[in-house]
C-alpha cells in the first residue's frame, strides 16, 4: 500500500533525465482503492515495474531502491509491540525501514503513518508480511481505516497464524523527509463476549486440565455475576440453540465476515434463534453455570472453532488492545538523521541484526534512521543495522579538524569500490567526524560528508 507522505528539498540534484523519467509516472500514480488491495500486485511492486519501463533498471541509483527493499525483507530486526518509531528516508541513499514482531493467531495488527507537517507529496509503501523460516516473506492483505488527521493513514489486517510478521516502509526515489509509524496489536473481535467485562475476568485459560487431566480447555472462561449479558462480538448468524449435557445452554454463532464458530455454553437463559442474524454487542443469552457447570460460580464458557483446525485459543481474538503509543516527549533530544558515538569511555552495545549484541569501538560513528523513546535505529558504516540504547550514545562531535593537503575522493561507504560522491580539492577544511575500515568519516565545510582514506 502507499500514499501521498514527503518530497525532498535536495531530490531535484539527483539527475536532470533521472528526474524527468520519474515525474513521467510517478505523477500519473493514482490513488490506492481497497479493491486494489486484493490484486496480485502492490504499489510497490507497479512502482518498481515502472522503473524498468522507463529504462530504469540498470540506473545506480534505482538499484540502490530494490536492494534496499530486499535488505529489508531479510535484515528485519525484532522489535517488542507497541512501537512508536519516527523515521526519514533520505534522497541521495534509498532505504527501507521493516519491522519485526511476533504475533498470535486472532490477533488484529493495526499501523499508523504519519507524515512531516508541512512536507510536500511523495509515494510511501507500507507492505506487512508473514514470515516463515526458508521461504519468501508472504504478503499480508489488510484493510485501510478512516482517519481525520491530515497527512496521517491507517491500516489493519487480522493474523491468521502464529508466528513473525514484518512492516516495510519505504518511499520512492528522490524523496526525504521525517514520518512517525505506530505499531500495535488489538483484539481482532468487535466485541468483548460479557457485557461490561474485560479480559481481567477472564480466570480459566485455553490448554488447563479437565476431568482429572483426562482433556484440555478448549475455550477461555469469563466470570460474570448470573444474568449478566452474554453478547455477539461479531456480526453473524446464529447457528444452533441447544442444550448438551457439557455445555448446558448453548448458543452457536457463524461469523459472516470469516466464517468461524464462536460457542458461547453455561448459560442461564438463551435469548435468540437459530437463523437469526445478529450485529456486535447484541445480546445472546444471559451468564450462568448451566451444564456441567453446575458446581462452580456463574461464567461464560467462550470458544472459537475454525474450518479444518477445529479449536483455537480465544485469548488473541479478545485480549485488550496495546495502548495506542503517544508522541515522543517534546524534551528529549533528536538524533535522526545525524551521526552518533559511544558516549564517554565505556562503548556501547549495539544489538545488530542476528547478534545479540557488539561492543561499538570509541571512534565509529552510527547514522540514526529512526529513534524511539530509549533506543535509536542505526546503520554501522559497514551497512550493517541495529538498534542502541539512546543514553549510550552522544551526537558525533569532531575528533579533530585539518585542512586537506591534497584532493581526495569522497565515498558513500567506507569500503573499496563503493560509490563515489564527489572530488575535494586540496585546501579544503575538514572536520572528522569517526573511523571505520581505515576510513576516515569527513564534513566539509557547506555540511556535505562522505568517507575517504587518509
Amino acid at each position: 500500500m502507499h500514499f501521498s507522505l514527503l518530497a525532498a528539498p535536495g531530490a531535484r540534484r539527483a539527475g536532470g533525465l533521472l528526474l524527468v523519467l520519474l515525474a513521467l509516472f510517478s505523477g500519473c500514480s493514482k490513488t490506492q482503492t481497497l479493491s486494489a488491495l486484493f490484486q496480485k500486485t502492490t504499489p510497490h511492486d507497479d512502482y518498481a515495474r515502472a522503473l524498468d519501463r522507463a529504462g530504469l533498471r540498470e540506473a545506480a541509483l534505482s538499484q540502490r531502491w530494490q536492494a534496499a527493499a530486499e535488505q529489508a525483507l531479510r535484515d528485519s530486526l525484532v522489535v517488542p509491540l507497541p512501537v512508536l518509531e519516527t523515521g526519514f528516508f533520505r534522497a541521495d541513499q534509498p532505504t527501507a525501514a521493516s519491522y519485526r514482531y511476533p504475533i498470535k493467531a486472532g490477533e488484529q495488527v493495526h499501523i499508523r503513518l504519519t507524515r512531516q507537517p508541512g512536507a510536500a507529496p511523495a509515494q510511501v509503501f507500507v507492505d506487512a508480511f508473514a514470515l516463515a523460516p526458508g521461504q519468501r516473506p508472504a504478503l499480508l492483505k489488510w484493510t485501510a481505516t478512516d482517519t481525520t488527521a491530515a497527512g496521517e493513514l491507517a491500516y489493519s489486517y487480522r493474523a491468521d497464524e502464529a508466528g513473525q510478521h514484518l512492516v516495510r516502509v519505504q518511499a520512492e526515489l528522490l524523496a526525504a523527509g521525517r514520518y512517525t509509524l505506530r505499531l500495535w496489536r488489538g483484539p481482532s473481535l468487535t466485541t468483548f463476549p460479557v457485557q461490561g467485562r474485560t479480559d481481567q475476568a477472564v480466570g480459566s485459560f485455553w490448554g488447563a486440565a479437565r476431568d482429572g487431566g483426562a482433556r484440555q480447555h478448549e475455550g477461555v472462561d469469563i466470570f460474570a455475576p448470573r444474568g449478566t449479558p452474554a453478547v455477539a462480538a461479531v456480526a453473524g448468524t446464529v447457528t444452533r440453540v441447544a442444550e448438551t449435557a457439557i455445555g448446558g445452554l448453548v448458543v452457536w454463532l457463524a461469523e459472516t465476515a470469516t466464517g468461524q464458530h464462536l460457542y458461547y455454553a453455561h448459560l442461564d437463559r438463551q435469548l435468540v434463534q437459530p437463523g437469526q442474524v445478529v450485529r456486535p454487542g447484541d445480546v445472546l443469552g444471559l451468564v450462568g453455570n448451566t451444564g456441567n457447570a453446575r458446581t462452580t460460580v456463574p461464567h461464560l464458557h467462550f470458544g472459537i472453532y475454525q474450518s479444518g483446525r477445529g479449536a483455537v485459543d480465544p485469548w488473541p481474538f479478545l485480549h485488550r488492545a496495546d495502548p495506542v503509543p503517544a508522541d515522543l516527549p517534546t524534551s528529549a533530544p533528536s538524533y535522526l538523521s545525524q551521526w552518533v558515538r559511544a558516549r564517554g569511555k565505556n562503548p556501547a552495545t549495539v544489538a545488530f541484526v542476528g547478534r545479540t549484541g557488539a561492543p561499538l569501538a570509541a571512534a565509529t560513528p552510527l547514522r540514526v534512521l529512526g529513534q524511539q523513546a530509549n533506543r535509536l535505529r542505526v546503520q554501522a558504516p559497514d551497512g550493517r543495522l541495529g538498534y542502541v540504547a539512546a543514553r549510550a550514545v552522544a551526537t558525533a562531535q569532531p575528533l579533530h579538524r585539518f585542512t586537506l593537503p591534497a584532493a581526495v575522493e569522497i565515498q558513500a561507504r567506507p569500503t573499496a569500490g563503493a560509490a563515489a560522491l564527489a572530488a575535494w580539492p586540496a585546501r579544503t577544511p575538514v572536520a572528522v567526524l569517526g573511523r571505520a575500515g581505515g576510513y576516515a568519516l569527513l564534513r566539509g565545510p557547506a555540511g556535505q560528508e562522505g568517507w575517504a582514506r587518509i
